[in-house]
């Protein structure tokens, strides 16, 4: 195995098993809440409270990560807590002893993800692989999940939504302490606690940065309303569990062709993460409009092909920005703040607010996710004049103009 191809594989294992679990929660967590007999309401909630707790954990947890001497010894004491957490909520009985094994959970698993990007993009960086291509094979593995799980559901009790959420999480362990690279998070001495919550101050504060995280953010969090009741909604609709893990799988296949195929492709031709993110916007808008009018069957099919541009191209978009705004020594704290308001605060108060739109409206829920949709929109076109501004300042972290922020990889 060449030099290239082994950290790419190993990134590429974490992946899979991190977005094995993700593909099953996502879609199947609702109907697991729903089979212990709460309302939509109190789904929203319990879904909504590690999300909006990340405003707190997401900081906390990446100061925490950059103490340590390697990248991957966090990412495996986080694979511990999350299947710690997940199986409490499976084995607890009342709603305090869910909320608080999901809220362990999931604060975890949304942990690991921009820890792993972090490393990966760290890699990619060094050895010359894309980050799209392990990115993309967690994306085919979150496929899969949704196949079997929804497979399986047809025979076997809901519980195995957790059993497979609590398996998974124990193989992101022992990947993570036998198989990743043993990167160091500095090449000098450990930051100081003190120093590494400056970073995140100084991130804070800057204005075209916390815009690119906002703008990338209001587009991810109007998923909030696809993935806790889609499957609760179909449902009711006729279609059955296992049709629901197959549309979901299908958005996530054409999701892995962007990554794979697409994105190299637009780095050739130079379309930037800046384009990137306005057609994620566009297409967010058009697919929850289109959405909230209940369409039928054959519909959801074309309309979950636009998770491509929704989610995929809008998250490929937001980490390159993100990595381009940063300074090279606050790169886990940059990553890790656009996953706070992206998969945290926003979608977090997106998704409580789900909720009660389910119980109330129906399908009529998604419109709220248009507005949402369309401030991210709004935000996409404020910041092309702040990153112009930035372009012409000397900075030593590779910010670019407006279309800046090309696949830290290997450049064409």
């Amino acid at each position: 195995m060449s030099p290239a191809v082994r950290p790419a594989a190993s990134m590429a294992l974490q992946y899979v098993l991190l977005f094995a679990a993700n593909g099953v929660t996502l879609p199947f967590a609702g109907l697991w809440f729903r089979a212990q007999g709460l309302s939509g309401a109190e789904i929203g909630v319990l879904l909504a409270a590690p999300m909006l707790g990340r405003l707190v954990t997401g900081p906390a947890l990446a100061v925490w990560a950059d103490g340590f001497q390697t990248r991957r010894a966090p990412i495996a004491i986080l694979g511990a807590v999350m299947a710690a957490g997940y199986a409490g909520a499976g084995l607890a009985s009342g709603f305090a002893g869910w909320a608080i094994g999901w809220f362990v959970g999931a604060t975890a698993a949304a942990a690991l993800i921009p820890l792993s990007d972090v490393l990966t993009l760290r890699l990619a960086a060094r050895h010359g692989f894309t980050f799209s291509l392990p990115r993309g094979a967690g994306s085919a593995a979150f496929v899969l999940a949704n196949l079997g799980m929804g497979a399986l559901l047809l025979r076997a009790p809901v519980d195995a939504v957790i059993v497979a959420s609590v398996v998974a999480a124990l193989g992101i362990v022992v990947v993570a302490a036998v198989v990743l690279p043993s990167e160091r998070v500095t090449d000098g001495a450990t930051v100081r606690g003190r120093e590494r919550f400056k970073g995140v101050g100084r991130l804070l504060v800057d204005p075209v940065f916390m815009l690119a995280i906002f703008a990338v953010g209001a587009v991810q969090a109007a998923h909030a309303f696809q993935y806790g009741f889609s499957a609760i909604l179909w449902q009711s609709q006729g279609v059955s569990a296992a049709v629901t893990g197959q549309l979901w799988a299908f958005g996530v296949v054409v999701e892995i062709a962007l990554m794979w195929v697409v994105e190299p492709w637009r780095r050739r031709v130079g379309i930037g993460a800046w384009s990137l993110l306005v057609i994620g916007c566009v297409a967010s808008i058009l697919r929850w409009s289109l959405m909230a009018m209940a369409p039928p069957l054959w519909a959801l099919w074309p309309l979950q092909a636009l998770h491509a541009l929704t989610f995929a191209a809008t998250f490929l978009a937001g980490v390159q920005l993100v990595e381009r705004l940063s300074p090279s020594d606050g790169h886990t704290a940059a990553q890790t703040l656009s996953s706070v308001l992206s998969a945290g605060v926003l979608i977090g108060l997106a998704t409580m607010v789900s909720g009660p739109l389910y119980d109330r409206f129906g399908a009529g829920g998604y419109w709220a996710m248009v507005v949402l949709a369309g401030l991210g929109l709004a935000a996409a076109l404020m910041l092309r004049g702040g990153l112009a501004r930035r372009a012409i300042r000397p900075r030593g972290d590779g910010a670019g103009g407006p279309d800046a922020g090309r696949s830290p990889g290997p450049r064409p």
